[in-house]
């Protein structure tokens, strides 16, 4: 009979990543006090292995190292192994990863850290092969060496993990003003890096970085800069064009390897798509350019297409790989269109760039960087792509990772009420309101703290400050494109118990773990943006629309505080801040309120229309339901502006409107 199948203790977790490698040899725990206590009773260092379910490289390292009996044979004699999925536990990611670049220059995931039995860590990189290679050690040899190390000099490895403690944590700085000129430094040094050729912010490997763009686009509002608006129409319509976009099923995969966005890392992010949908909408609101909202509504049918669950929530990746190739689910060779379009291939494989040879490993990754799809051309090319779509359909797909966070599912919600709004969609509207209520009613706890994750049932973990923050962020989308007073009693409800649990009333700012979060490594803050925009930037940026739209003041000057409490990093190191950036700019410029009251909130219809013909993303609207009939509104609807820290006497039409808000007196 055939041996029982064996599994260690990941095999009792919710995440996906985690049940990943509940079945390797290594005998893995998940992050919590069992597995420090057993390190310290039997001496031995903690081996912390960090990643996600869509990793890549994850994948390589565990089919190399994790799966191996000899590196598990090593692991389970000489160390306490730790699995963590970094979307699960941002917190004990973000202070690894710290760890990790300020040891090394450079992070990334698979992270691979050892720790003493306190957590503190001594030694750190990402991924490792098993065998040494040029360059490299092998993972075989490293950990030789650092369990020679731990029994032979233990004092080196305790004043190791001291220092590096000690550089690691945030230490606390006394709140300064936010010097006022940070955005114009965010731009100079975005243009210094800009690549004028294809569009982005680095050679390869080359990330789309939503929030650059987004920052750009705040900026050309604020600033009137054209070349701002011009860096982000050029990084936006080379990516639409590249590899790294889906020309077949749509959205954006997380990377391209090269510069011209042509061969990318597969795998697809809900946060990378969501945050670019933003971006895309946003583009369209200023230049009225088809192309924006054409990409804007193909990411969202992807996203509601593949990624969200009958439930209403949003699951949070897919994979690089399928059948244990990367890119196979997406490649394709002349000879498999032929099959799916018959005479049409000639045609389409000259319009998306297919050839005998292939652009990628032998096949072709479909990309419109010959010059896209002319407008005469565009019905046979839907025609063809729906069909190649069908034959694509019937591969093996892309894991899915189904597990559903609130951060990832808020930008969702924002990013579907953005468009609602924009476009004047009442579907995306829908869509937006199920995956909101899905948080509300099954990720929300009887206190109205957040749930960190959901998968076959809520976790027992609390949620982290990205929770709030992002999804603070997609109840005010939501409650600004359908106008339902209950939204922005959730996002005050939310906003008081983040503060609540997570501010720090001292230096100000608000840490990345509540108190009770499990062994978090340190309450540390940060307001530099990485793989996701900062939690205490676009907190910042949401509670100023917060306080206008609630007309609660003291938000705002919360607002200004979160920036105060970090003058080291918005000072020395301004463009890994755009979020906070753009938070910056509506403190600094005072932004746009409206007010707008009628007899019925159906005379408010023109205002609205005008609020949503444009781009202003410093403008907030709000109306007094009390109001309604009110006896001196009884002539008709009116519209209150203040606008740059000044009041306008009231409008009475939609053009009036407009000009007040574009500062036309």
């Amino acid at each position: 009979m055939p041996s029982a199948v064996r599994f260690n203790s990941l095999i009792h977790e919710k995440s996906p990543y985690l049940l990943q490698h509940a079945r390797n040899p290594v005998n893995w725990y998940p992050w919590g006090d069992e597995a420090f206590e057993k390190a310290k009773r039997e001496d031995k260092p903690v081996f912390l292995s960090i990643g996600y379910s869509t990793c890549h490289w994850c994948h390589v390292m565990a089919e190399e190292c994790f799966e191996d009996e000899e590196v598990a044979g090593a692991l389970n004699r000489d160390f306490i192994s730790i699995k963590v999925d970094r979307e699960e536990r941002p917190d004990v990611d973000g202070y690894y990863m710290e760890v990790c670049q300020r040891m090394t220059g450079s992070g990334g995931w698979p992270l691979s850290v050892f720790l003493d039995s306190e957590g503190k860590a001594f030694f750190a990189g990402t991924y490792f092969p098993k065998h040494d290679r040029p360059g490299m050690s092998g993972f075989l040899t490293l950990l030789g060496q650092i369990a020679t190390l731990w029994k032979t000099d233990r004092n080196r490895i305790a004043g190791a993990a001291e220092r590096i403690g000690r550089e690691a944590v945030s230490h606390a700085q006394s709140p300064a003003p936010v010097d006022e000129n940070m955005p114009e430094r965010v731009f100079l040094e975005l243009e210094r890096r800009f690549d004028a050729k294809y569009g982005g912010f680095s050679g390869a490997p080359k990330f789309p970085s939503p929030q650059n763009l987004l920052f750009l686009l705040r900026f050309y509002a604020a600033a009137g800069k054209e070349k701002a608006l011009n860096m982000c129409e050029k990084t936006l319509g080379c990516m639409r064009r590249g590899g790294i976009y889906d020309q077949i099923g749509f959205g954006f995969c997380r990377y391209s390897t090269d510069s011209r966005w042509l061969v990318p890392h597969f795998e697809k992010m809900l946060s990378d798509n969501a945050l670019l949908c933003m971006a895309y909408t946003e583009c369209w609101q200023i230049t009225g350019k088809e192309e924006y909202r054409r990409t804007a509504e193909e990411i969202l049918s992807y996203l509601t297409g593949r990624m969200q669950s009958e439930n209403g929530g949003f699951y949070t990746a897919e994979d690089a790989d399928s059948e244990g190739v990367e890119g196979k689910y997406y490649t394709f060779t002349p000879e498999e269109l032929r099959q799916a379009l018959g005479p049409d291939e000639k045609e389409f494989s000259r319009l998306f760039g297919i050839t005998e040879e292939g652009n990628f490993e032998g096949k072709n990754i479909p990309n419109l960087l010959s010059g896209g799809i002319p407008e005469n051309r565009r019905e046979f090319a839907e025609a063809c792509r729906r069909k190649v779509l069908a034959c694509r359909s019937g591969r093996v797909p892309p894991f899915l990772d189904d597990k559903i966070l609130p951060s990832r599912t808020g930008l969702a919600v924002a990013a579907l009420s953005l468009a609602a709004r924009a476009f004047g969609e009442e579907a995306y509207l829908r869509k937006a309101r199920g995956a909101a209520d899905f948080v509300l009613e099954n990720m929300t706890a009887r206190d109205g703290s957040l749930i960190a994750v959901y998968r076959e049932g809520p976790s027992r973990a609390p949620g982290f400050a990205e929770d709030y923050a992002f999804f603070l962020w997609g109840l005010l989308e939501l409650y600004e494109a359908g106008r339902e007073p209950c939204r922005l009693e959730s996002a005050l409800r939310l906003e008081k118990v983040f503060a609540e649990r997570f501010e720090d009333r001292e230096n100000g700012g608000f840490y990345s773990a509540e108190a009770g979060a499990v062994r978090s490594p340190a309450r540390g803050k940060e307001i530099w943006d990485s793989s996701m925009p900062s939690a205490n930037a676009v907190h910042a940026f949401q509670l100023v629309r917060l306080a206008r739209l609630a007309d609660r003041p003291e938000l705002e000057k919360r607002a200004a505080r979160i920036l105060e409490a970090f003058p080291l990093e918005l000072s020395r190191a301004p463009a890994a801040c755009p979020t906070a950036a753009g938070a910056v700019l509506y403190l600094r410029g005072g932004g746009t309120d409206v007010t707008l009251t009628a007899r019925d909130e159906t005379e408010l219809a023109p205002f609205y229309g005008a609020i949503h013909s444009g781009y202003f993303p410093f403008l907030t609207a709000r109306t007094n339901p009390a109001n309604f009939g009110a006896g001196r509104e009884n002539n008709g609807p009116r519209a209150y502006v203040c606008a740059g820290r000044r009041c306008y006497s009231p409008v009475d039409d939609a053009d009036q409107l407009l000009r007040l808000i574009h500062g036309k007196k």
